[in-house]
């Protein structure tokens, strides 16, 4: 809602979360980017738009809600009908055991919505507050089964024939069954918490999978003869060239579901079958989240936190496509990202978008290459430098003369793990003395499905499975468990696993976790709900140098790091599957090599 600048100065002064200089410089911001202050106060990050709520509630004496739109029951959000709903931002939530109706507003002070309302349901009414974010995800509710209305819609374009039609302009027009289609495979795939939906072109029919949490799933089969249209509606949607199908095309595009802005990166592919679209989902409201949340802890964590008190030098997250780099490196901008530090990235694509970073987008055609561009972000007087990927030895020769000039260089690399990192330098010209002084750690890392937390199921693993554990995760066979005890104990007192009991003592394992199979509910996927990074962060001590110098392999220097007390991959996910983070087979489906 809009509160006036006036009401936000006070809520700030009662709160405390800003001084009385501070209120100032933001009134000033207010006025000389005419703009309400609130605005103002959300993006320099003072407040959120949840505590300014919050705060409002308090000031108004009208209480405060946070709804979960799983609670709402149906019969209840429909009293309201969807057109009023949305028009006012107003929820339906609860009729309580009296028969009093349970109202949330964005803005309870607009009379002539609660007048409206209150016409279409009664008199008796009890009104709250909550939050626009809050109250837009709420009304997501009225929609039913998302999939249910993509098989009807389906339905209505399933014919005998099943030869690919010639699409006419009618076929993807912004009302035609093909563009309902598009917009609930979007919904649903959004919804699903998915990372990338891919529709491919099968011999009879067309497969339409979604990637959620990391692991490929089919959801529906559409009619072989819809593929043409369905194709030049994403294509129009992305500004790609319709009437092109024998090469690969890129594009992007926009679209808002539940309050929420998402960005689609699109790829079509010609295959044997026709054409392939695959499409990556980014959330462009998604914040900044700490290391600690990602699943960063105990040496990881000092080593990239020491990293990034570095004046110069590189910093290096490796990883394959899809393991969570790109938002490692996003938090690390964020972290450092403060009005007397120029921060600048060259990236293909801008995945994320930071307040006050100048990010540049990569345009091969155009000439601006990851080398080029990076040239022209040298002479912007930048402090950081941000290379969305080092892919050949010219921008790796780049980076490196950017750290050694006194720049901090942040950039991902596609290897294996940590250790592999440093030969593949090497390998790609770069001089091994250049290597040893300006590489200052490389953090290697992979995603994790999370278990959910209230169906997890603890079970006592037999002598059999224990023994495969320690094989699996080449533990010293015969030794006590005093290390991996000791990283359980530590990480609990890190918060990683909540509250879960230790899994491990001196002498073994006692019990592990397993996700429930027949958990679907509340966008849990068979038991698991979001994913969580395991990470290896490798310091270049002056040992690894040496070796460096010596051209060593992988291994050696692989082996120098767990020495110098790196704790891998495999360990990291171990200690997360005891915590009842993960499971071992999510931890070995990832890192198994």
């Amino acid at each position: 809602m809009r509160i006036s600048d006036a009401i936000i100065e006070k809520l700030l002064a009662r709160s405390g979360v800003a001084t009385a200089e501070q209120v100032t410089a933001l009134k000033e911001e207010a006025a000389r980017s005419r703009r309400p202050l609130q605005d103002v106060v959300i993006e320099k990050e003072v407040s959120d738009e949840k505590t300014l709520t919050q705060a409002f509630a308090e000031y108004t004496q009208i209480p405060y809600i946070e709804l979960d739109p799983h609670d709402i029951p149906s019969d209840v959000l429909n009293r309201i009908p969807e057109r009023v709903a949305r028009q006012y931002n107003a929820v339906l939530f609860k009729i309580t055991d009296a028969g009093v109706q349970q109202l949330a507003m964005e803005d309870p002070d607009d009379v002539q919505a609660v007048n409206f309302i209150q016409k279409e349901i009664g008199t008796n009414t009890q009104i709250f507050i909550a939050s626009r974010s809050n109250i837009l995800a709420a009304l997501e509710s009225y929609r039913g089964d998302v999939n249910q209305e993509l098989n009807e819609v389906i339905d209505v374009q399933r014919e005998e024939n099943t030869d690919i039609q010639n699409v006419s302009e009618q076929d993807v027009a912004e009302d035609s069954p093909i563009a309902q289609t598009v917009n609930l495979l979007l919904e649903y795939a959004i919804r699903s918490h998915a990372s990338d939906i891919h529709i491919e072109p099968r011999e009879d029919f067309v497969q339409i999978r979604y990637r959620i949490d990391g692991v490929l799933k089919e959801v529906n089969r559409l009619p072989r003869n819809v593929i043409g249209a369905l194709v030049s509606r994403i294509k129009i949607l992305s500004n790609l060239k319709i009437d092109e199908r024998r090469v690969p095309q890129d594009g992007r595009f926009k679209i808002k579901i539940g309050g929420k802005q998402y960005a689609l990166r699109v790829s079509s592919m010609p295959v044997a079958d026709g054409e392939k679209i695959a499409m990556r989902i980014l959330d462009e409201s998604d914040q900044a989240v700490t290391l600690e949340s990602l699943g960063y802890w105990g040496v990881s964590l000092q080593v990239i936190k020491l990293s990034l008190t570095e004046p110069d030098g590189m910093v290096l997250v490796t990883g394959p496509t899809g393991s969570g780099k790109s938002t490692s490196l996003f938090s690390v901008l964020s972290i450092l990202n403060t009005p007397d530090v120029n921060i600048a990235t060259i990236e293909d694509p801008v995945e994320y978008k930071i307040l006050g970073v100048n990010q540049t987008q990569t345009n091969t055609k155009a000439g601006m290459t990851f080398a080029n561009g990076l040239r022209a972000l040298l002479r912007q007087d930048p402090n950081i430098i941000m290379i969305g990927e080092i892919r050949d030895g010219e921008t790796a020769n780049l980076g490196v003369q950017a750290a050694l000039t006194g720049h901090l260089v942040f950039s991902t690399l596609h290897t294996n793990d940590a250790a592999t990192c440093l030969p593949r330098l090497l390998d790609m010209g770069i001089e091994p003395f250049l290597i040893a002084s300006t590489v200052k750690a490389v953090i290697g890392q992979r995603l994790v499905r999370r278990l959910n937390k209230p169906t997890r199921q603890s079970y006592t693993p037999t002598e059999e499975e224990k023994q495969a554990i320690v094989h699996m995760f080449n533990l010293p066979v015969g030794q006590d468990f005093r290390y991996i005890h000791e990283l359980e104990k530590r990480a609990a007192a890190e918060g990683i696993g909540g509250d879960a009991p230790l899994s491990t003592d001196e002498h073994g394992i006692n019990t592990l976790w397993r996700a429930d199979p027949d958990d679907n509910d509340n966008d849990a996927h068979n038991g698991y709900k979001g994913r969580i990074g395991i990470y290896e962060a490798l310091a270049n001590t002056l040992p690894i140098q040496k070796l460096i110098m010596s051209h060593a392999t992988s291994n050696q220097i692989q082996t120098q790091a767990i020495a110098d007390g790196m704790m891998t991959m495999q360990i990291d996910g171990l200690i997360k599957a005891l915590r009842g983070e993960t499971t071992v087979e999510e931890v070995l489906r990832v890192s198994k090599e």
